[in-house]
């Protein structure tokens, strides 16, 4: 079959139960595909090939003896930053081009249990740092929908491969949009849940308190399967909540779009650089949802001029630590011929990370400095909770909150944004990592390029099959998420 990239989650599970086809031709064919096109899409930065092929065969294995799970034997990609035992674990650095992870993280361990075919690792930003996956040791990657315009970031990598047909979906991790907002500039649907819900053991941190884990595919049903996979507690990970998992595709029509309210932050649409047509596609889509029943309430969210300031004090101050490990000794890139211990430090560091990469460290140390930590960062810490607070008083009248997941659509490769304008990009996403709160991204349209746009969802915690619920709903009644890029419909 040349059309197997084609087909949903739903129908590549169906197929190979059914025995239309095998695990071994499905991965073969997606093989083929990244062989044929992934040299202008530059998604994948390892592709695991024989590996696949021997999980392939497993897989058809436990599908004869009726051992198989909804989802073995489907092929999947892992963002680089999931630690994936005896495969390199880059998270997009030199740092840890040269790191053989010695096991595996929870999801992936997960997905390995559940039968799913790694087919490879994703390019990513340099540890998960920026919005355009140009932050990358290995390269920029290249959005399938216009291969001059970047995909988005951090997981861009992600996107990129499924929205060029190169993995049916992919894991992706999002500190501050890193999932919705690559999802929006791919025409994708991807899922931040609640903080807790997914675990981030093996998941090489940047933010600790702001990373969280969740799925990318073309459809909220796509993401429904993976969040299966993907969700619940885990022991070794001690922000893990001991909280049950919901069937995520069992309820995919649980919440009934009619009688919904949707909370429509007036300081959202009102924000300086937000995009004409990605204001009329995100209008668009909420009328649509108004026909099929939901409520718009108006409502305010004041606390939306912190959002930027506060997200770059935290953020930076948790990598400044979480980065503090690689010092060239113990791992990952070592400066060569060191005349003592501290050029040791200073080389390995200064060599092995990359400019945006270093600026958050700066930020973060200084943040965290001895003169400037209650100036700072406890302030930031305070504000944050203001921030929580100002999402919990609005759920107390809407059951989700409507923005768009980014002002603008895709960005050029090689744009040059300044720093300041590149942080800016994430004022619709960082808010509900610093609460803490789910959200999901919903292809709605297409800007005057043919640029995809999207619309997110923020819920309420542990909220995911109530947003998932309602973008599958959306999504029987529209066919944007059927859209596909033009290298998408090629055939190898």
């Amino acid at each position: 079959m040349t059309d197997l990239h084609r087909l949903s989650i739903r129908e590549l599970s169906e197929g190979l139960a059914g025995a239309k086809f095998s695990s071994r031709e499905l991965t073969e064919h997606y093989l083929k595909r990244i062989a044929k096109l992934d040299t202008q899409v530059k998604s994948y930065v390892t592709v695991t090939a024989e590996q696949a092929l021997a999980q392939a065969d497993a897989a058809d294995a436990a599908i004869k003896a009726g051992t198989a799970t909804a989802l073995t034997g489907v092929p999947i990609a892992h963002k680089d930053i999931f630690c994936t035992q005896g495969i390199k674990t880059t998270a997009g650095s030199k740092m840890l081009d040269n790191f053989i992870s010695p096991y595996d993280a929870t999801v992936v361990a997960k997905g390995r249990a559940a039968g799913l075919v790694t087919l490879g690792k994703v390019n990513m930003d340099e540890f998960a740092m920026g919005s355009t996956s140009e932050n990358s040791f290995y390269g920029a990657t290249a959005n399938p929908w216009n291969l001059g315009h970047v995909p988005g970031g951090s997981s861009g990598g992600s996107a990129a491969a499924v929205a060029a047909d190169l993995a049916p979906f992919a894991t992706g991790t999002d500190t501050g949009g890193s999932i919705r907002q690559p999802a929006s500039f791919c025409g994708l649907t991807g899922l931040k849940p609640s903080y807790g819900r997914v675990s981030r053991f093996g998941m090489i941190a940047y933010a600790s308190s702001l990373d969280q884990g969740g799925p990318m595919a073309h459809s909220a049903e796509d993401c429904a399967y993976l969040m299966n996979v993907m969700a619940g507690h885990d022991a070794k990970d001690s922000t893990s909540i001991e909280k049950d998992v919901d069937d995520y595709v069992a309820n995919l029509n649980g919440t009934a779009v009619k009688g919904l309210r949707i909370g429509i932050p007036k300081q959202y649409f009102n924000v300086a650089g937000l995009d004409a047509d990605v204001k009329a596609r995100v209008e668009e889509s909420l009328k649509k949802l108004e026909e099929m029943g939901a409520t718009l309430v108006e409502i305010d969210l004041n606390m939306t001029e912190a959002y930027v300031p506060t997200y770059y004090l935290i953020a930076p101050a948790e990598a400044s630590s979480n980065l503090s490990r690689y010092d060239g000794v113990r791992y990952g890139y070592r400066a060569e011929n060191p005349v003592d211990l501290m050029d040791l430090y200073k080389r390995s560091r200064s060599e092995g990370f990359g400019a945006e990469v270093q600026r958050r460290i700066l930020i973060g140390t200084y943040a965290l400095s001895a003169g400037y930590y209650d100036a700072y960062y406890v302030k930031a810490q305070k504000v944050r909770r203001l921030i929580q607070q100002d999402f919990l008083k609005a759920f107390e009248s809407v059951d989700v909150i409507a923005a768009p997941a980014a002002p603008t659509t895709a960005y050029k490769i090689g744009a040059n944004l300044s720093p300041v304008e590149m942080y800016l990009g994430d004022i619709y996403t960082i808010a509900v990592n610093l609460a803490g709160l789910p959200a999901i991204n919903a292809p709605v349209g297409f800007d005057k390029d043919n640029l995809p746009v999207g619309l997110q969802l923020i819920g309420n915690y542990w909220s995911e099959s109530q947003l998932l619920s309602v973008v599958h709903q959306y999504q029987q009644a529209t066919d944007w998420h059927t859209k596909r890029a033009a290298i998408a419909e090629e055939n190898a």
